[in-house]
């Protein structure tokens, strides 16, 4: 099992995208990897979300709400699924701030050591801190060509791009091309 021992936290919301999250859920496992869906609890035990497709229910019962640094860095990789996921994510209640789940995924990008994994729509979380992109060669989905030119981005036409770091994907239906290159790059870290 290539990724034992290793764990990545993907982010969670409504209208996501079901083939793609279940296909996570057993693909990185299938590698050894502990998976963790995270979202914002909004102060409850849990919250069930509601898949776009098929209506299907998710629970997420973690939050990466007052998450400390070094629970952080405990991750090897954050994924911003396709979907609708990021836009709910992107809420937040004082225009004046960063959208938490915006604030959570900065933080990731300042630790090298994460893998970060976006997906299609997901590049909108990315939107309110678009530094974090700018410069960088990335793929999202085809609607959000605009929305990446806009964030200094360098739109890149393939179905996945690597930047060090960083592992781009054009659409949710490409989720298997992408776990394979966070698969394949966690493996080597």
């Amino acid at each position: 099992m290539k990724l034992e021992g290793k764990k990545i936290a993907i982010l969670m919301e409504s209208d996501f995208y079901e083939p793609e999250i279940f296909y996570y859920e057993r693909r990185f496992k299938e590698e050894g990897a502990e998976i963790h869906f995270l979202t914002r609890l909004w102060g409850q035990q849990s919250l069930t979300f509601q898949g776009h497709e098929y209506r299907a229910n998710f629970e997420c019962r973690e939050s990466f709400e007052d998450m400390d640094d070094e629970t952080l860095k405990s991750f090897a990789a954050v994924i911003v699924p396709s979907g609708m996921v990021s836009d709910r994510l992107r809420y937040t209640e004082d225009i004046e701030k960063l959208p938490p789940a915006t604030e959570f995924l900065k933080r990731s990008f300042t630790e090298k050591s994460i893998l970060k994994g976006i997906i299609c729509h997901g590049m909108w979380l990315v939107a309110p801190a678009p530094e974090l992109v700018r410069g960088r060669p990335v793929v999202a989905h085809n609607n959000l060509l605009g929305d990446v030119k806009n964030m200094g981005a360098i739109y890149t036409n393939e179905d996945v791009v690597v930047d060090d770091d960083l592992v781009t994907a054009r659409s949710g239906g490409h989720c298997h091309l992408f776990a394979r290159k966070i698969v394949e790059m966690l493996a080597e870290r």
